[in-house]
């Protein structure tokens, strides 16, 4: 991933992002953190442009998402979304019941994105 600038109010943003994490995001992370999933690299709550991505695996460019039912039909998401996908990233998302009733699906369907980079987010 190029260098970016990122201000130190962002920094901190996702720091106490890290530190509030959702019950969904503190499972996945314990997946994730130290490839322990497939020796696969991830951060977690990276500032990449003007948003803070929940999980980023910069060599696949992929950024994984954890979301509750606020984000239903959002339109920022969408917007959100495209500015990721023009930064050259592909946005897998999942919502919180997904991680929390079926951990071992959501990592499977992580590590295939991870390894078929032709692969493209449903929603």
């Amino acid at each position: 991933m190029p260098h970016q600038s990122v201000t130190p109010a962002k920094r901190n943003f996702a720091r106490t992002m890290r530190r509030e994490a959702t019950e969904a995001e503190d499972r996945l992370w314990q997946e994730l953190r130290g490839r322990r999933l497939d020796e696969i690299k991830f951060r977690r709550q990276v500032p990449v442009g003007r948003f803070i991505a929940d999980f980023v695996c910069a060599e696949a460019r992929l950024i994984v998402e954890i979301d509750g039912s606020q984000h239903a039909g959002s339109h920022r998401d969408q917007e959100r979304d495209a500015e990721l996908k023009a930064r050259g990233f592909r946005v897998l998302r999942f919502w919180n019941d997904d991680v929390l009733k079926d951990l071992d699906a959501v990592c499977d369907t992580i590590i295939a994105y991870v390894r078929d980079e032709s692969l493209q987010p449903w929603r």
